[in-house]
């Protein structure tokens, strides 16, 4: 069965250097963007990023990890644009999308796309990670990569729990999800305060299909070492996980992570 191509726009800091992270401000960040299209617009949003927006992108020193829009309807499969894309460092994504936006070229583009006076993104947002030391290296991850469904989670961890949380995650969880047949991708958290640095993990996982997606994750849950591990790193009754969002997502025709 054929993988339907769709928008979620996964602004990545980059294939290369996502575990380089000695020095300060010599490691990738990530930038995660969602947009949501006006009313129709998601079409002529997905034209304009396929024929122009990425390569202007990497004229200004981005990169393009994947483009993706939600499997589901009721998660705005209809009007909503997801990406992530690479940045060698915080400043350098500053400087990136001051010159994106003074293009000449982009502007032109961006008029010709709204000749009607609407814009096509009615609502942007974006949040800046940095991979966690754990997070794989992306330029092994898409070698092994024949998905068509990946799966975009955050975790909003119990309080104080976030190091419990990420020493879990680094020891057990993402083996286990290997030995399920699960592909870790990417595991990052964000950069700001107010976006959920001291509580929040944000990772996303790769799957062949929905189907493979829902018998791995069965699997898991019942594998007794998973239930082992998870009783052993929550000994007081606390969740380490006091809430989990989970969006499916796939990929585009016109994005680098297939």
């Amino acid at each position: 069965m054929r993988c339907r191509r769709v928008v979620v726009v996964l602004g990545l800091a980059g294939w290369l250097g996502i575990c380089a992270r000695g020095k300060a401000g010599d490691h990738p960040v990530y930038e995660l963007r969602i947009y949501t299209a006006s009313p129709g617009k998601l079409d002529a949003l997905q034209a304009r990023f396929r024929e122009h927006t990425t390569r202007l992108f990497e004229k200004h020193g981005m990169t393009n990890i994947g483009y993706f829009i939600p499997a589901d309807e009721q998660h705005g499969r209809d009007s909503t644009l997801i990406y992530l894309l690479q940045h060698s460092s915080p400043a350098a994504a500053e400087a990136s999308w001051q010159a994106f936006r003074e293009d000449p070229a982009w502007k032109a583009v961006k008029a010709a796309s709204e000749s009607d006076g609407v814009p096509l993104a009615a609502k942007v947002e974006s949040i800046f990670l940095d991979p966690v030391d754990y997070s794989p290296d992306l330029n092994t991850v898409r070698d092994k990569i024949g998905a068509c469904v990946y799966e975009l989670r955050t975790y909003r961890a119990s309080p104080g729990k976030l190091p419990n949380l990420h020493a879990r995650f680094r020891e057990h969880t993402t083996k286990l999800f290997e030995k399920h047949g699960m592909i870790n991708v990417l595991y990052a958290t964000p950069r700001r305060p107010d976006q959920g640095r001291d509580d929040t993990l944000i990772y996303l996982l790769a799957f062949p299909s929905r189907e493979a997606a829902r018998q791995a994750w069965k699997a898991f849950g019942e594998d007794p070492e998973w239930k082992a591990v998870k009783a052993a790193s929550e000994p007081d009754g606390v969740p380490l996980a006091a809430k989990v969002e989970s969006l499916f997502l796939e990929p585009t025709d016109y994005s680098p992570l297939k």
